[in-house]
């Protein structure tokens, strides 16, 4: 009996140092990166070394495929077999994304921000901004503007505020100036009905 205790306590310690171990790269690689890919690379080798099932080592590891090295599909794969080992690995969600928009993947990206979007404890406003990048890149301007609005609705800090709305600006200045026009209306006529329920 003592000595499966014993057994049990060896694989639980052993586990735990090489936890720490693969920890150890990835806040290397983190500090690193983007600035020196080299050692980037090396530490995030020795943490997928440690543990290839390591969720943020996986993600690092595509990022540096798409965000640097321009490879999407290795890319993908990184990204995909990180969801594989855990759904919630939400740190994967955005480069994910940002990395199918990138390769022109549009349906994956839209069936994949529907999917995070069902998913518990998920980042409602960063999935809803990138569903009015997708949109934005398909030229559907006014479908993008309505999920820059619900973008905001799930938005709770300011800072991330600011930058919904400069991508609200981008987005408006892509408009024909009929439909500009068309959602000033739009805009200023919600307003009206806001200050009027106000004064009820």
């Amino acid at each position: 009996m003592r000595l499966k205790e014993f057994k049990k306590k060896s694989i639980i310690s052993k586990e735990n140092n090489m936890g720490t171990l693969t920890n150890n790269y990835i806040f290397k690689a983190l500090e690193n990166y983007p600035y020196d890919l080299e050692e980037v690379m090396e530490a995030l080798n020795y943490a997928l070394s440690a543990d290839d099932k390591d969720t943020m080592a996986l993600t690092l590891m595509g990022r540096v495929y798409a965000e640097k090295l321009y490879k999407y599909e290795e890319a993908v794969v990184y990204f995909k077999q990180a969801l594989a080992e855990n759904i919630y690995a939400f740190e994967v969600y955005t480069p994910y994304i940002n990395t199918l928009l990138w390769n022109e993947d549009f349906k994956e990206a839209e069936e994949f921000i529907d999917f995070g979007l069902t998913v518990k404890g998920s980042d409602k406003a960063v999935l809803y901004l990138k569903k009015a990048n997708l949109y934005e890149q398909l030229r559907d301007y006014e479908k993008a503007l309505s999920f820059i609005k619900l973008a905001k609705e799930y938005t709770f800090n300011s800072d991330f505020m600011v930058d919904v709305t400069l991508e609200k600006d981008r987005i408006k200045g892509k408009m024909p100036e009929s439909k500009k026009s068309k959602a000033a209306k739009k805009t200023s006529k919600s307003k009206k009905v806001k200050n009027n329920l106000k004064k009820l």
